[in-house]
């Protein structure tokens, strides 16, 4: 069992940048892909990049790249959304998962999420 709390949402202006945290409980964390979702009202949720268990891998929806980084700290059962050059659609509430095997893009497959952390980005 993982429990999930994101945290470091907030009001950012265009071009600006946030860190989000995802605080997971339960000894098994490090055993988990983590990844990143954000959602707007009146549309699916929507990957945004995703780790692997140790971190050797990761995965971006091209509309991030080279803007969002996704990393992890096992010593302290976190993972972080780095964001920069944030852009008006970016805002969103973001959500970390995680999932027994690979960093997949596919939200389905998750089997455990955060409570979610609203990011505004003004324009």
């Amino acid at each position: 069992q993982v429990q999930l709390v994101e945290s470091g949402g907030g009001l950012v202006q265009a071009g600006g940048s946030l860190r989000l945290s995802c605080a997971a409980s339960g000894r098994t964390f490090s055993t988990y892909s983590m990844g990143w979702f954000r959602q707007v009202p009146g549309k699916e949720r929507e990957f945004v990049a995703a780790i692997t268990w140790n971190g050797s891998r990761t995965n971006y929806v091209d509309s991030v790249k080279g803007r969002f980084t996704i990393s992890r700290d096992t010593a302290k059962n976190t993972v972080y959304l780095q964001m920069n050059r944030l852009q008006s659609e970016d805002t969103a509430v973001y959500y970390c998962a995680a999932r027994t095997g690979g960093p997949v893009n596919d939200r389905t497959f998750y089997e455990y999420w955060g409570q979610g952390t609203q990011v505004t980005v003004s324009s």
